[in-house]
Protein backbone atom coordinates (compact mmCIF):
# COMPACT_ATOMS: atom_id res chain seq x y z
CA UNK A 1 0.00 0.00 0.00
CA UNK A 2 2.86 2.28 0.70
CA UNK A 3 4.11 2.07 -2.67
CA UNK A 4 0.99 2.73 -4.02
CA UNK A 5 0.22 5.65 -2.77
CA UNK A 6 3.83 7.06 -3.40
CA UNK A 7 2.57 6.87 -7.16
CA UNK A 8 -0.45 9.12 -6.64
CA UNK A 9 1.16 11.94 -6.99
CA UNK A 10 3.27 10.75 -10.20
CA UNK A 11 -0.15 9.03 -11.33
CA UNK A 12 -2.24 12.73 -11.09
CA UNK A 13 0.75 14.42 -12.77
CA UNK A 14 0.44 12.36 -15.65
CA UNK A 15 -3.80 12.48 -16.31
CA UNK A 16 -3.40 16.06 -15.46
CA UNK A 17 -0.72 16.38 -18.67
CA UNK A 18 -2.96 13.80 -20.96
CA UNK A 19 -5.87 16.13 -20.01
CA UNK A 20 -4.37 19.41 -21.37
CA UNK A 21 -2.88 17.55 -24.10
CA UNK A 22 -6.23 16.73 -25.48
CA UNK A 23 -7.66 20.06 -24.75
CA UNK A 24 -10.11 18.44 -22.24
CA UNK A 25 -8.33 20.42 -19.60
CA UNK A 26 -9.08 23.78 -21.52
CA UNK A 27 -10.17 26.94 -19.31
CA UNK A 28 -12.13 27.97 -22.78
CA UNK A 29 -14.31 26.05 -25.21
CA UNK A 30 -14.98 27.50 -28.78
CA UNK A 31 -18.31 29.02 -28.95
CA UNK A 32 -19.29 28.23 -32.12
CA UNK A 33 -20.99 25.39 -33.23
CA UNK A 34 -20.88 26.30 -36.85
CA UNK A 35 -17.33 26.08 -38.92
CA UNK A 36 -16.77 29.82 -39.97
CA UNK A 37 -15.21 28.77 -42.93
CA UNK A 38 -18.10 26.38 -44.44
CA UNK A 39 -20.26 27.92 -43.01
CA UNK A 40 -23.33 25.07 -42.57
CA UNK A 41 -20.87 22.52 -41.68
CA UNK A 42 -21.12 22.01 -37.90
CA UNK A 43 -17.96 22.01 -35.74
CA UNK A 44 -15.98 18.65 -34.61
CA UNK A 45 -14.26 18.82 -31.81
CA UNK A 46 -10.48 17.79 -33.89
CA UNK A 47 -10.45 20.66 -35.48
CA UNK A 48 -9.28 23.25 -33.12
CA UNK A 49 -7.78 26.59 -33.83
CA UNK A 50 -6.81 29.48 -31.77
CA UNK A 51 -6.92 33.13 -33.02
CA UNK A 52 -5.39 35.33 -30.38
CA UNK A 53 -5.26 33.12 -27.47
CA UNK A 54 -8.94 32.48 -27.84
CA UNK A 55 -9.98 28.70 -29.32
CA UNK A 56 -12.13 28.40 -32.75
CA UNK A 57 -13.64 25.28 -33.66
CA UNK A 58 -13.22 23.99 -37.45
CA UNK A 59 -15.61 21.23 -39.02
CA UNK A 60 -12.40 19.29 -40.95
CA UNK A 61 -8.59 19.28 -41.72
CA UNK A 62 -9.60 21.20 -44.91
CA UNK A 63 -10.45 24.26 -42.88
CA UNK A 64 -7.89 23.73 -40.12
CA UNK A 65 -5.28 23.28 -43.25
CA UNK A 66 -6.71 26.74 -45.07
CA UNK A 67 -6.86 28.63 -41.84
CA UNK A 68 -3.17 27.67 -40.44
CA UNK A 69 -1.71 28.59 -43.92
CA UNK A 70 -1.93 31.85 -43.69
CA UNK A 71 -2.47 34.28 -40.68
CA UNK A 72 -3.99 37.08 -42.77
CA UNK A 73 -6.71 34.99 -44.02
CA UNK A 74 -7.52 33.66 -40.71
CA UNK A 75 -8.12 36.82 -39.43
CA UNK A 76 -10.29 37.88 -42.49
CA UNK A 77 -12.21 34.86 -41.61
CA UNK A 78 -12.75 36.09 -37.63
CA UNK A 79 -13.87 39.47 -38.97
CA UNK A 80 -16.34 37.85 -41.68
CA UNK A 81 -17.72 35.40 -39.06
CA UNK A 82 -18.10 37.55 -36.47
CA UNK A 83 -19.88 39.76 -38.06
CA UNK A 84 -22.53 37.09 -39.88
CA UNK A 85 -22.55 35.52 -36.21
CA UNK A 86 -20.99 33.01 -36.67
CA UNK A 87 -18.25 33.18 -34.06
CA UNK A 88 -19.83 34.69 -31.28
CA UNK A 89 -16.61 34.58 -29.12
CA UNK A 90 -15.08 37.88 -30.80
CA UNK A 91 -18.59 39.94 -30.87
CA UNK A 92 -17.81 43.23 -29.30
CA UNK A 93 -14.03 42.31 -29.60
CA UNK A 94 -13.43 43.53 -32.55
CA UNK A 95 -11.39 46.50 -32.03
CA UNK A 96 -9.21 45.05 -29.63
CA UNK A 97 -8.44 42.13 -32.02
CA UNK A 98 -7.64 44.42 -34.76
CA UNK A 99 -10.54 43.25 -36.83
CA UNK A 100 -11.93 47.22 -37.49
CA UNK A 101 -8.77 47.65 -39.77
CA UNK A 102 -10.14 44.89 -42.02
CA UNK A 103 -11.81 45.97 -44.93
CA UNK A 104 -14.47 43.09 -45.92
CA UNK A 105 -14.75 42.56 -49.78
CA UNK A 106 -18.67 43.00 -51.33
CA UNK A 107 -18.51 38.91 -52.12
CA UNK A 108 -18.57 36.96 -48.89
CA UNK A 109 -19.44 33.58 -50.20
CA UNK A 110 -17.85 31.37 -53.28
CA UNK A 111 -20.35 31.01 -56.30
CA UNK A 112 -19.71 27.37 -56.23
CA UNK A 113 -19.35 26.02 -52.89
CA UNK A 114 -22.24 28.82 -52.13
CA UNK A 115 -22.01 28.38 -48.15
CA UNK A 116 -18.27 28.38 -47.64
CA UNK A 117 -16.66 31.91 -47.17
CA UNK A 118 -13.82 33.49 -49.24
CA UNK A 119 -10.56 35.65 -48.13
CA UNK A 120 -9.12 38.32 -50.28
CA UNK A 121 -6.01 35.88 -50.30
CA UNK A 122 -8.39 33.14 -51.86
CA UNK A 123 -8.38 32.25 -55.54
CA UNK A 124 -10.16 33.98 -57.82
CA UNK A 125 -10.52 34.85 -62.01
CA UNK A 126 -11.05 37.73 -63.52
CA UNK A 127 -14.38 37.59 -64.85
CA UNK A 128 -15.39 40.34 -67.49
CA UNK A 129 -12.78 43.18 -65.26
CA UNK A 130 -14.00 41.81 -62.29
CA UNK A 131 -12.70 39.96 -59.72
CA UNK A 132 -14.61 36.54 -58.39
CA UNK A 133 -12.99 34.53 -55.43
CA UNK A 134 -13.48 30.88 -54.28
CA UNK A 135 -13.11 29.16 -51.51
CA UNK A 136 -10.64 26.74 -52.88
CA UNK A 137 -8.89 25.37 -56.88
CA UNK A 138 -11.56 23.09 -56.55
CA UNK A 139 -14.26 25.58 -56.99
CA UNK A 140 -12.02 27.36 -59.38
CA UNK A 141 -11.96 24.34 -61.81
CA UNK A 142 -15.34 24.01 -61.90
CA UNK A 143 -16.44 27.65 -62.36
CA UNK A 144 -13.88 27.71 -65.09
CA UNK A 145 -15.31 24.66 -66.81
CA UNK A 146 -18.15 26.88 -67.61
CA UNK A 147 -17.72 30.70 -66.29
CA UNK A 148 -21.11 31.88 -67.92
CA UNK A 149 -23.52 29.72 -66.46
CA UNK A 150 -21.48 29.80 -63.23
CA UNK A 151 -21.69 33.90 -63.22
CA UNK A 152 -25.77 33.51 -63.95
CA UNK A 153 -26.75 30.84 -61.41
CA UNK A 154 -24.44 32.92 -58.45
CA UNK A 155 -25.83 36.03 -59.80
CA UNK A 156 -29.04 34.34 -59.24
CA UNK A 157 -28.91 33.42 -56.20
CA UNK A 158 -27.32 36.88 -54.74
CA UNK A 159 -23.81 35.05 -54.28
CA UNK A 160 -21.58 38.02 -56.30
CA UNK A 161 -22.70 41.37 -55.46
CA UNK A 162 -19.77 42.98 -57.44
CA UNK A 163 -21.00 41.02 -60.80
CA UNK A 164 -24.65 42.74 -59.77
CA UNK A 165 -23.97 45.41 -62.59
CA UNK A 166 -22.79 43.69 -65.35
CA UNK A 167 -26.17 41.48 -65.07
Amino acid sequence: MHLFASLLPIRALVLGASLLATGLASAEAPANPHCPMMTEDEVESDHQVDFKGTPVALCCGKCERLWNANPQAAAYYVKVSTELGLLPQFKGKEKALGLDSIKLLPQRYCPINRKSLITPFSPSVDYHGTKVYFFNDKAKATWEKDPEAAAKKAIEAGILPQLKKAA
